[in-house]
């Protein structure tokens, strides 16, 4: 097999894998005691960390959340809509992720600590800033008020938390178990470039 089919081997198993766990997003509009359990920031890292080639890190776990988002915000409203009071910042939180992802040149002690609380931390100090998601109407624009955001935020972030850390388990496992057994997988570069 050339390397070139090797590559988009690779590339097309990293992004049905993407696809398709997002899609478990949509449970939890079923079950809402999963709500934010869900391999959201897990993906993004996930993404940015084995990608090859990061712009298709960015256009694969970016494109796939807006998707979902549109369907979610879909269930919620009954009205299709492709932009919502926080696309924008979820798409600022999601490329932030894959770029640290992009940085990780080794899976190690160290790095499987940003892989785990990263996606979170992210997510949490930029989501919850007053002047994002009307949350302005709840906390006054201060650094009390950006306080008072962050720590009612906390259960909502736990389930991201543990949502990340059993899909991050997971994939990451998942995906170098597939290539200590499958070559296609494999890649003679380092994890991140």
């Amino acid at each position: 097999m050339s390397s070139l089919q090797k590559i988009n081997t690779r590339n097309i198993i990293l992004a049905l894998v993407i696809i398709i766990l997002t899609a478990t997003r949509l449970l939890t509009l079923k079950y809402q005691i999963w709500s934010n359990f869900t391999p959201v920031g897990a993906l993004a890292i996930f993404g940015g960390v084995y990608f090859n080639e990061k712009w298709k890190a960015y256009v694969v776990v970016l494109l796939t959340f807006f998707v979902s988002d549109v369907i979610i915000n879909h269930s919620y409203t009954g009205q299709w809509s492709l932009w919502s009071s926080d696309t924008f910042w979820n798409c600022v939180c999601f490329s932030i992720t894959v770029f640290i992802g992009s940085q990780i040149k080794k899976l190690t002690v160290v790095n499987s600590v940003v892989i785990l609380l990263a996606p979170v931390a992210v997510h949490w100090l930029i989501m919850d800033l007053p002047w994002i998601n009307g949350a302005a109407a709840l906390y006054p624009y201060t650094v009390l008020g950006y306080w008072e955001a962050l720590v009612a935020a906390l259960p909502f972030e736990q389930n991201m938390f543990l949502g990340d850390a059993v899909f991050g388990l997971v994939l990451f496992g998942g995906f170098e178990l597939a290539k200590s057994k499958y070559t296609v997988l494999r890649t003679n570069h380092k994890l991140a470039l």
